[in-house]
Protein backbone atom coordinates (compact mmCIF):
# COMPACT_ATOMS: atom_id res chain seq x y z
CA UNK A 1 0.00 0.00 0.00
CA UNK A 2 1.22 3.61 -1.11
CA UNK A 3 0.71 6.76 0.27
CA UNK A 4 3.24 8.65 -2.25
CA UNK A 5 1.35 10.07 -4.66
CA UNK A 6 2.72 12.92 -6.31
CA UNK A 7 1.35 15.13 -9.84
CA UNK A 8 3.95 17.10 -11.50
CA UNK A 9 1.89 20.09 -13.65
CA UNK A 10 4.17 21.27 -16.62
CA UNK A 11 2.46 24.45 -17.15
CA UNK A 12 -0.19 25.75 -15.86
CA UNK A 13 -1.64 27.43 -19.66
CA UNK A 14 -3.60 24.83 -21.26
CA UNK A 15 -1.67 24.13 -24.66
CA UNK A 16 -3.16 22.45 -28.19
CA UNK A 17 -2.96 18.63 -27.33
CA UNK A 18 0.61 18.62 -29.78
CA UNK A 19 2.10 21.11 -27.62
CA UNK A 20 1.54 19.43 -24.40
CA UNK A 21 2.42 16.08 -25.53
CA UNK A 22 5.99 17.83 -25.95
CA UNK A 23 5.08 19.16 -22.09
CA UNK A 24 4.94 16.04 -20.90
CA UNK A 25 7.71 14.41 -22.49
CA UNK A 26 9.81 17.32 -20.95
CA UNK A 27 8.57 16.89 -17.58
CA UNK A 28 9.12 13.49 -18.06
CA UNK A 29 12.70 13.45 -19.06
CA UNK A 30 13.73 16.16 -16.23
CA UNK A 31 12.53 13.86 -13.82
CA UNK A 32 14.48 11.15 -14.94
CA UNK A 33 17.19 13.17 -14.72
CA UNK A 34 16.57 14.45 -11.09
CA UNK A 35 15.39 10.81 -9.66
CA UNK A 36 17.09 7.89 -11.57
CA UNK A 37 20.07 7.86 -8.69
CA UNK A 38 17.81 7.73 -5.88
CA UNK A 39 17.25 4.66 -3.55
CA UNK A 40 12.81 3.94 -3.45
CA UNK A 41 11.50 2.83 -0.61
CA UNK A 42 9.75 -0.98 -0.58
CA UNK A 43 6.32 0.63 -1.71
CA UNK A 44 5.23 1.11 -5.36
CA UNK A 45 5.09 4.40 -6.07
CA UNK A 46 2.38 6.70 -8.67
CA UNK A 47 3.63 9.81 -9.99
CA UNK A 48 0.90 11.48 -12.37
CA UNK A 49 2.22 14.48 -14.93
CA UNK A 50 -1.02 16.39 -16.13
CA UNK A 51 -0.95 19.51 -18.62
CA UNK A 52 -4.19 21.24 -18.79
CA UNK A 53 -4.96 21.32 -22.64
CA UNK A 54 -7.49 23.35 -25.00
CA UNK A 55 -11.51 21.94 -25.10
CA UNK A 56 -11.46 19.02 -27.17
CA UNK A 57 -13.63 15.85 -28.13
CA UNK A 58 -12.89 13.13 -25.95
CA UNK A 59 -14.14 10.42 -27.63
CA UNK A 60 -13.11 11.62 -31.16
CA UNK A 61 -9.17 11.63 -29.57
CA UNK A 62 -9.84 8.33 -28.76
CA UNK A 63 -10.97 7.15 -32.11
CA UNK A 64 -7.69 8.58 -33.31
CA UNK A 65 -5.49 6.51 -30.94
CA UNK A 66 -3.43 2.96 -32.02
CA UNK A 67 -2.43 1.79 -28.47
CA UNK A 68 -4.51 -0.92 -26.66
CA UNK A 69 -6.81 -0.91 -23.80
CA UNK A 70 -8.62 1.85 -24.43
CA UNK A 71 -11.70 3.46 -22.52
CA UNK A 72 -14.04 5.68 -22.25
CA UNK A 73 -16.40 7.02 -19.27
CA UNK A 74 -18.53 9.87 -18.79
CA UNK A 75 -20.96 10.38 -16.00
CA UNK A 76 -24.97 11.04 -16.06
CA UNK A 77 -24.29 14.76 -15.22
CA UNK A 78 -21.63 15.02 -18.07
CA UNK A 79 -18.99 17.07 -15.84
CA UNK A 80 -16.92 14.18 -15.79
CA UNK A 81 -15.47 12.28 -18.68
CA UNK A 82 -11.95 10.39 -19.24
CA UNK A 83 -10.87 8.40 -21.95
CA UNK A 84 -8.06 6.61 -21.94
CA UNK A 85 -5.36 4.46 -23.27
CA UNK A 86 -2.82 1.61 -22.58
CA UNK A 87 -1.96 0.22 -19.43
CA UNK A 88 0.13 1.67 -16.54
CA UNK A 89 -1.09 -0.90 -13.58
CA UNK A 90 -4.36 -2.64 -13.40
CA UNK A 91 -6.76 -4.95 -10.80
CA UNK A 92 -7.52 -8.06 -12.97
CA UNK A 93 -9.17 -11.82 -11.45
CA UNK A 94 -9.86 -14.46 -13.93
CA UNK A 95 -10.92 -17.17 -11.33
CA UNK A 96 -14.41 -18.34 -11.41
CA UNK A 97 -16.55 -18.19 -8.34
CA UNK A 98 -19.20 -16.51 -6.58
CA UNK A 99 -19.66 -12.66 -6.60
CA UNK A 100 -19.18 -12.16 -3.28
CA UNK A 101 -15.57 -14.19 -3.44
CA UNK A 102 -15.12 -11.56 -6.12
CA UNK A 103 -15.54 -8.37 -4.70
CA UNK A 104 -13.82 -9.32 -1.47
CA UNK A 105 -10.87 -10.06 -3.94
CA UNK A 106 -11.70 -6.74 -5.62
CA UNK A 107 -11.47 -4.94 -2.31
CA UNK A 108 -8.20 -6.86 -1.00
CA UNK A 109 -6.54 -6.00 -4.58
CA UNK A 110 -7.85 -2.22 -3.98
CA UNK A 111 -6.47 -1.35 -0.77
CA UNK A 112 -2.81 -2.12 -2.58
CA UNK A 113 -2.66 0.33 -4.72
CA UNK A 114 -2.04 4.47 -4.46
CA UNK A 115 -4.84 6.17 -2.78
CA UNK A 116 -4.56 8.64 -5.60
CA UNK A 117 -4.84 6.12 -8.74
CA UNK A 118 -8.15 5.76 -10.33
CA UNK A 119 -8.96 2.72 -12.37
CA UNK A 120 -11.51 2.10 -14.63
CA UNK A 121 -13.42 -1.20 -16.14
CA UNK A 122 -15.88 -3.81 -14.86
CA UNK A 123 -17.12 -6.70 -13.33
CA UNK A 124 -19.07 -9.79 -14.70
CA UNK A 125 -23.02 -10.15 -13.80
CA UNK A 126 -22.36 -13.43 -12.61
CA UNK A 127 -18.80 -14.97 -11.59
CA UNK A 128 -20.66 -18.18 -11.22
CA UNK A 129 -21.70 -17.92 -15.32
CA UNK A 130 -19.85 -20.63 -17.78
CA UNK A 131 -17.93 -18.01 -19.60
CA UNK A 132 -18.88 -17.93 -23.37
CA UNK A 133 -15.72 -17.66 -26.04
CA UNK A 134 -16.89 -13.95 -26.96
CA UNK A 135 -16.46 -13.10 -23.41
CA UNK A 136 -12.91 -14.24 -23.13
CA UNK A 137 -11.59 -10.62 -22.98
CA UNK A 138 -13.37 -9.62 -20.08
CA UNK A 139 -12.67 -11.23 -16.91
CA UNK A 140 -14.39 -12.10 -13.56
CA UNK A 141 -13.19 -8.31 -12.58
CA UNK A 142 -10.87 -5.74 -14.95
CA UNK A 143 -10.13 -2.52 -14.26
CA UNK A 144 -7.19 -0.02 -15.37
CA UNK A 145 -5.44 2.80 -14.20
CA UNK A 146 -4.88 4.41 -17.90
CA UNK A 147 -1.40 5.12 -19.31
CA UNK A 148 -2.23 8.20 -21.16
CA UNK A 149 -5.64 9.86 -20.56
CA UNK A 150 -7.20 12.94 -21.74
CA UNK A 151 -10.02 14.58 -18.68
CA UNK A 152 -12.86 16.59 -18.32
CA UNK A 153 -13.14 17.73 -15.19
CA UNK A 154 -14.02 20.76 -13.29
CA UNK A 155 -14.91 22.72 -16.74
CA UNK A 156 -10.76 21.84 -17.68
CA UNK A 157 -9.55 19.91 -19.66
CA UNK A 158 -6.05 18.08 -19.26
CA UNK A 159 -3.82 15.12 -20.97
CA UNK A 160 -1.86 13.38 -18.16
CA UNK A 161 0.24 10.10 -17.75
CA UNK A 162 0.52 7.71 -15.01
CA UNK A 163 4.03 6.75 -13.76
CA UNK A 164 3.35 3.57 -11.64
CA UNK A 165 6.64 2.35 -10.31
CA UNK A 166 6.88 -0.79 -8.23
CA UNK A 167 10.37 -1.90 -6.14
CA UNK A 168 11.70 -3.55 -8.84
CA UNK A 169 11.14 -1.16 -11.96
CA UNK A 170 13.69 0.73 -13.79
CA UNK A 171 12.87 3.84 -13.96
CA UNK A 172 14.86 4.82 -17.24
CA UNK A 173 12.65 2.01 -18.57
CA UNK A 174 9.44 3.18 -17.35
CA UNK A 175 10.40 6.58 -18.97
CA UNK A 176 11.08 5.69 -22.10
CA UNK A 177 7.45 3.55 -22.17
CA UNK A 178 5.67 6.26 -21.56
CA UNK A 179 7.59 8.82 -23.65
CA UNK A 180 7.06 5.93 -26.75
CA UNK A 181 3.69 6.01 -25.81
CA UNK A 182 3.27 10.00 -25.87
CA UNK A 183 4.82 9.70 -28.93
CA UNK A 184 2.08 7.46 -30.63
CA UNK A 185 -0.42 10.08 -29.83
CA UNK A 186 -1.86 11.31 -33.13
CA UNK A 187 -4.56 13.82 -34.24
CA UNK A 188 -4.29 13.40 -37.38
CA UNK A 189 -7.04 10.31 -38.72
CA UNK A 190 -10.32 11.79 -39.76
CA UNK A 191 -12.57 9.72 -37.66
CA UNK A 192 -15.89 11.14 -39.30
CA UNK A 193 -15.14 9.60 -42.37
CA UNK A 194 -15.19 5.84 -40.77
CA UNK A 195 -18.30 3.99 -41.33
CA UNK A 196 -19.94 0.84 -40.18
CA UNK A 197 -19.85 -2.24 -42.47
CA UNK A 198 -22.54 -3.43 -44.30
CA UNK A 199 -25.43 -4.83 -41.86
CA UNK A 200 -26.14 -8.53 -43.39
CA UNK A 201 -28.15 -9.96 -40.48
CA UNK A 202 -30.34 -9.83 -37.36
CA UNK A 203 -30.58 -12.53 -35.07
CA UNK A 204 -32.34 -12.96 -31.70
CA UNK A 205 -31.35 -15.13 -28.70
CA UNK A 206 -33.70 -16.26 -27.66
CA UNK A 207 -36.65 -15.87 -30.97
CA UNK A 208 -39.46 -14.25 -29.88
CA UNK A 209 -41.29 -17.85 -29.82
CA UNK A 210 -38.73 -18.82 -26.76
CA UNK A 211 -38.92 -15.67 -25.19
CA UNK A 212 -42.92 -16.51 -24.66
CA UNK A 213 -41.68 -19.89 -23.13
CA UNK A 214 -39.39 -18.73 -20.68
CA UNK A 215 -41.37 -15.88 -19.70
CA UNK A 216 -44.58 -18.26 -18.91
CA UNK A 217 -41.85 -20.28 -17.04
CA UNK A 218 -40.96 -17.11 -14.98
CA UNK A 219 -44.84 -16.53 -14.13
CA UNK A 220 -45.13 -19.93 -12.90
CA UNK A 221 -42.53 -19.29 -9.92
CA UNK A 222 -44.72 -16.21 -8.99
CA UNK A 223 -47.64 -18.61 -8.58
CA UNK A 224 -45.55 -20.77 -6.50
CA UNK A 225 -44.44 -18.02 -4.59
CA UNK A 226 -40.91 -19.00 -4.67
CA UNK A 227 -40.38 -15.36 -6.49
CA UNK A 228 -41.59 -11.91 -6.75
CA UNK A 229 -39.68 -10.41 -9.41
CA UNK A 230 -37.49 -11.28 -12.31
CA UNK A 231 -35.49 -9.43 -14.59
CA UNK A 232 -35.38 -11.61 -18.24
CA UNK A 233 -32.45 -10.36 -20.87
CA UNK A 234 -32.53 -11.22 -24.62
CA UNK A 235 -29.62 -11.05 -27.19
CA UNK A 236 -29.83 -9.10 -30.53
CA UNK A 237 -27.06 -10.44 -32.79
CA UNK A 238 -25.72 -7.96 -35.83
CA UNK A 239 -23.90 -9.63 -38.22
CA UNK A 240 -21.55 -7.07 -40.33
CA UNK A 241 -19.72 -7.74 -43.37
CA UNK A 242 -16.12 -7.19 -41.70
CA UNK A 243 -14.45 -6.10 -38.09
CA UNK A 244 -14.78 -3.05 -37.42
CA UNK A 245 -14.44 0.01 -34.70
CA UNK A 246 -16.73 -0.32 -32.05
CA UNK A 247 -15.87 3.02 -31.30
CA UNK A 248 -17.84 3.97 -34.31
CA UNK A 249 -21.05 3.31 -31.85
CA UNK A 250 -19.58 5.95 -28.81
CA UNK A 251 -19.22 8.64 -31.86
CA UNK A 252 -22.61 7.83 -33.58
CA UNK A 253 -24.73 8.32 -30.69
CA UNK A 254 -27.86 9.80 -31.77
CA UNK A 255 -29.25 11.76 -28.10
CA UNK A 256 -25.63 13.35 -26.90
CA UNK A 257 -28.08 15.33 -24.02
CA UNK A 258 -29.66 11.95 -22.51
CA UNK A 259 -28.96 11.64 -19.01
CA UNK A 260 -27.02 8.40 -19.32
CA UNK A 261 -23.34 7.08 -18.48
CA UNK A 262 -21.72 5.90 -21.05
CA UNK A 263 -18.78 3.23 -20.49
CA UNK A 264 -16.38 2.00 -23.14
CA UNK A 265 -14.11 -0.83 -22.97
CA UNK A 266 -12.31 -2.06 -25.47
CA UNK A 267 -9.31 -4.31 -24.10
CA UNK A 268 -8.27 -5.77 -28.00
CA UNK A 269 -8.65 -4.12 -31.53
CA UNK A 270 -11.85 -4.89 -32.17
CA UNK A 271 -12.99 -6.66 -29.01
CA UNK A 272 -15.09 -3.83 -26.90
CA UNK A 273 -17.93 -3.83 -24.61
CA UNK A 274 -19.68 -0.21 -24.12
CA UNK A 275 -23.25 0.64 -22.51
CA UNK A 276 -25.18 3.44 -22.50
CA UNK A 277 -27.21 3.21 -19.46
CA UNK A 278 -29.42 5.75 -17.33
CA UNK A 279 -28.66 3.86 -14.02
CA UNK A 280 -26.93 4.58 -11.21
CA UNK A 281 -25.93 1.98 -9.04
CA UNK A 282 -23.97 3.92 -6.51
CA UNK A 283 -21.83 7.01 -5.87
CA UNK A 284 -19.46 6.73 -2.79
CA UNK A 285 -17.24 9.81 -1.41
CA UNK A 286 -15.40 8.67 1.92
CA UNK A 287 -18.52 7.47 3.79
CA UNK A 288 -20.97 9.22 1.66
CA UNK A 289 -23.37 6.88 -0.21
CA UNK A 290 -25.70 8.02 -3.08
CA UNK A 291 -27.79 5.38 -4.92
CA UNK A 292 -31.36 4.86 -6.35
CA UNK A 293 -33.81 2.48 -7.18
CA UNK A 294 -34.90 2.79 -11.33
CA UNK A 295 -37.39 1.00 -12.33
CA UNK A 296 -40.73 0.99 -14.47
CA UNK A 297 -40.47 1.86 -18.14
CA UNK A 298 -42.55 3.62 -21.02
CA UNK A 299 -41.60 4.30 -24.32
CA UNK A 300 -42.66 7.87 -25.77
CA UNK A 301 -43.19 7.20 -29.09
CA UNK A 302 -46.90 6.03 -28.27
CA UNK A 303 -47.12 9.73 -27.09
CA UNK A 304 -45.06 11.43 -29.96
CA UNK A 305 -42.13 12.08 -27.69
CA UNK A 306 -44.22 13.61 -24.82
CA UNK A 307 -42.97 13.88 -21.33
CA UNK A 308 -46.07 14.54 -19.88
CA UNK A 309 -47.61 12.06 -21.46
CA UNK A 310 -44.89 9.46 -20.50
CA UNK A 311 -45.05 10.46 -16.59
CA UNK A 312 -48.50 10.39 -16.18
CA UNK A 313 -48.33 6.83 -17.65
CA UNK A 314 -46.00 5.28 -15.70
CA UNK A 315 -46.96 7.05 -12.19
CA UNK A 316 -50.33 5.60 -13.51
CA UNK A 317 -49.63 2.08 -13.80
CA UNK A 318 -49.90 -0.29 -11.02
CA UNK A 319 -47.67 -2.49 -12.98
CA UNK A 320 -44.78 -0.36 -12.88
CA UNK A 321 -45.52 0.96 -9.64
CA UNK A 322 -45.27 -2.56 -8.08
CA UNK A 323 -41.83 -3.00 -9.98
CA UNK A 324 -40.56 -0.16 -9.14
CA UNK A 325 -41.52 -0.61 -5.10
CA UNK A 326 -39.83 -3.75 -5.34
CA UNK A 327 -36.46 -2.28 -6.27
CA UNK A 328 -37.21 0.47 -3.49
CA UNK A 329 -37.93 -1.63 -1.07
CA UNK A 330 -35.10 -4.07 -1.12
CA UNK A 331 -32.27 -1.29 -1.35
CA UNK A 332 -33.57 0.23 1.50
CA UNK A 333 -34.06 -2.83 3.33
CA UNK A 334 -30.27 -3.76 1.94
CA UNK A 335 -28.44 -0.32 3.63
CA UNK A 336 -29.89 -0.93 6.66
CA UNK A 337 -27.28 -3.71 7.20
CA UNK A 338 -24.09 -0.86 6.44
CA UNK A 339 -25.64 2.09 6.56
CA UNK A 340 -26.94 4.97 9.37
CA UNK A 341 -28.99 8.43 8.05
CA UNK A 342 -30.46 6.24 5.05
CA UNK A 343 -32.29 8.90 3.29
CA UNK A 344 -34.93 7.59 0.81
CA UNK A 345 -36.80 9.85 -1.03
CA UNK A 346 -40.38 9.69 -0.75
CA UNK A 347 -41.56 10.50 -3.65
CA UNK A 348 -41.21 8.37 -7.18
CA UNK A 349 -39.87 10.67 -9.88
CA UNK A 350 -39.52 9.94 -13.61
CA UNK A 351 -36.23 10.47 -15.68
CA UNK A 352 -37.02 11.18 -18.76
CA UNK A 353 -34.60 10.33 -21.55
CA UNK A 354 -35.26 10.57 -25.86
CA UNK A 355 -37.13 7.18 -26.28
CA UNK A 356 -37.77 6.56 -22.95
CA UNK A 357 -39.05 7.65 -19.42
CA UNK A 358 -38.44 5.46 -16.29
CA UNK A 359 -39.38 5.81 -12.28
CA UNK A 360 -36.58 6.38 -10.08
CA UNK A 361 -36.00 7.43 -6.65
CA UNK A 362 -32.54 8.94 -5.16
CA UNK A 363 -31.32 7.86 -1.99
CA UNK A 364 -28.73 9.52 0.25
CA UNK A 365 -27.16 7.46 3.29
CA UNK A 366 -24.09 7.47 5.40
CA UNK A 367 -21.38 4.07 5.72
CA UNK A 368 -21.07 2.72 9.08
CA UNK A 369 -17.03 2.58 10.00
CA UNK A 370 -16.63 -0.81 9.66
CA UNK A 371 -18.23 -0.74 6.25
CA UNK A 372 -16.45 2.29 4.29
CA UNK A 373 -14.90 0.62 1.57
CA UNK A 374 -16.64 -0.56 -1.72
CA UNK A 375 -16.46 -4.05 -1.04
CA UNK A 376 -19.29 -4.48 1.02
CA UNK A 377 -21.37 -1.98 -1.07
CA UNK A 378 -20.88 -3.97 -4.14
CA UNK A 379 -22.02 -7.01 -2.34
CA UNK A 380 -25.22 -5.50 -0.96
CA UNK A 381 -26.35 -3.96 -3.55
CA UNK A 382 -25.40 -6.29 -7.03
CA UNK A 383 -27.71 -6.92 -8.77
CA UNK A 384 -30.27 -4.96 -8.02
CA UNK A 385 -33.75 -6.10 -8.56
CA UNK A 386 -33.87 -3.59 -11.63
CA UNK A 387 -31.48 -6.41 -13.18
CA UNK A 388 -31.73 -9.43 -11.20
CA UNK A 389 -34.97 -10.42 -8.99
CA UNK A 390 -36.43 -10.64 -6.22
CA UNK A 391 -35.13 -12.70 -3.62
CA UNK A 392 -31.36 -12.00 -5.02
CA UNK A 393 -30.12 -15.34 -4.85
CA UNK A 394 -32.63 -17.45 -6.27
CA UNK A 395 -32.88 -15.09 -9.11
CA UNK A 396 -29.49 -15.65 -10.44
CA UNK A 397 -30.04 -19.17 -10.14
CA UNK A 398 -33.36 -19.16 -12.04
CA UNK A 399 -31.58 -16.46 -14.54
CA UNK A 400 -28.84 -18.86 -15.53
CA UNK A 401 -31.32 -21.58 -16.04
CA UNK A 402 -33.63 -19.79 -18.02
CA UNK A 403 -31.69 -17.43 -20.10
CA UNK A 404 -29.52 -19.09 -23.33
CA UNK A 405 -26.52 -17.28 -23.06
CA UNK A 406 -23.60 -16.02 -20.60
CA UNK A 407 -24.51 -12.24 -19.74
CA UNK A 408 -20.84 -11.21 -19.36
CA UNK A 409 -20.90 -7.51 -18.01
CA UNK A 410 -24.12 -7.04 -19.73
CA UNK A 411 -26.10 -5.14 -16.32
CA UNK A 412 -23.04 -5.40 -14.08
CA UNK A 413 -21.50 -2.84 -12.22
CA UNK A 414 -19.00 -0.54 -14.45
CA UNK A 415 -17.39 2.34 -13.82
CA UNK A 416 -14.35 3.76 -12.21
CA UNK A 417 -13.12 2.87 -8.53
CA UNK A 418 -10.36 4.80 -6.39
CA UNK A 419 -9.13 4.09 -2.54
CA UNK A 420 -11.78 6.89 -1.18
CA UNK A 421 -14.18 7.26 -4.28
CA UNK A 422 -16.25 5.28 -6.73
CA UNK A 423 -18.94 5.75 -8.64
CA UNK A 424 -20.62 2.56 -10.35
CA UNK A 425 -23.29 2.33 -13.00
CA UNK A 426 -25.40 -0.74 -13.58
CA UNK A 427 -24.55 -2.04 -17.58
CA UNK A 428 -27.34 -2.12 -19.00
CA UNK A 429 -28.29 -0.94 -22.84
CA UNK A 430 -25.33 -2.45 -23.96
CA UNK A 431 -23.45 -4.14 -26.49
CA UNK A 432 -20.25 -6.51 -26.73
CA UNK A 433 -18.52 -6.21 -30.13
CA UNK A 434 -16.32 -9.03 -31.30
CA UNK A 435 -14.89 -9.33 -34.77
CA UNK A 436 -17.64 -8.27 -37.41
CA UNK A 437 -20.53 -9.44 -34.38
CA UNK A 438 -22.24 -6.96 -32.04
CA UNK A 439 -23.89 -8.44 -29.51
CA UNK A 440 -27.06 -6.43 -27.88
CA UNK A 441 -28.07 -6.67 -24.58
CA UNK A 442 -31.42 -5.57 -23.14
CA UNK A 443 -33.90 -7.05 -20.58
CA UNK A 444 -37.64 -6.81 -18.82
CA UNK A 445 -38.86 -6.88 -15.72
CA UNK A 446 -41.01 -9.70 -14.66
CA UNK A 447 -43.96 -9.26 -11.88
CA UNK A 448 -47.06 -10.90 -11.28
CA UNK A 449 -49.21 -10.16 -14.23
CA UNK A 450 -46.39 -9.16 -16.79
CA UNK A 451 -47.35 -9.95 -20.16
CA UNK A 452 -44.79 -11.02 -22.08
CA UNK A 453 -45.39 -9.96 -25.38
CA UNK A 454 -45.21 -6.35 -23.74
CA UNK A 455 -41.68 -7.90 -21.72
CA UNK A 456 -41.09 -8.66 -25.51
CA UNK A 457 -41.89 -5.15 -27.33
CA UNK A 458 -39.59 -3.30 -24.19
CA UNK A 459 -36.67 -5.30 -24.77
CA UNK A 460 -36.74 -3.80 -28.54
CA UNK A 461 -37.20 -0.47 -27.16
CA UNK A 462 -34.55 -0.44 -25.01
CA UNK A 463 -31.95 -1.36 -27.63
CA UNK A 464 -33.79 1.35 -30.17
CA UNK A 465 -30.58 4.05 -29.34
CA UNK A 466 -27.90 1.21 -30.55
CA UNK A 467 -29.79 0.06 -33.71
CA UNK A 468 -30.43 3.88 -34.78
CA UNK A 469 -26.99 4.22 -34.97
CA UNK A 470 -26.54 1.78 -37.50
CA UNK A 471 -29.39 2.87 -39.47
CA UNK A 472 -27.50 6.17 -39.49
CA UNK A 473 -24.74 4.67 -41.20
CA UNK A 474 -26.93 2.79 -43.37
Amino acid sequence: MSEHFHIIRPSEEPLPIEKAVSSLKSALCRYNDENSSLDRNDRAQLVTFSQPVLSTDLSDWLCRQTIYPKLFWMNREQDFSVAGIGIADTIECEKPGSNDTSFQQFGHSLKEKDPGARYFGGFRFNNEEKEELIWQKFSSFYFVLPLLQLTFENNAYSLSCHLWLEKSDDLPSKIRALTDALDSVTTATDCSAIKLPELLNITYNPDEKTWMETCLKALETFESGSMEKIMLARQTILEFSSSFSPLLFLLRYPYPQNAIYRFYFEPAEHHAFFSFTPERLYRRDGNMLLTEALAGTCSKEAFNGSDHHASETLLNSEKDIREHNFVRDMIYHELLKICSDIDMEEEIQVLQLNRLAHLYTRCKAKLKPEFQSDCPVLQLLHPTPAVGGVPKKPALRHIMDLEPFSRGWYAAPVGWVSRDAAEFSVAIRSALVNGPFAYLYSGAGLVKGSDPVSEWEEVDQKIGDILAITRQEA
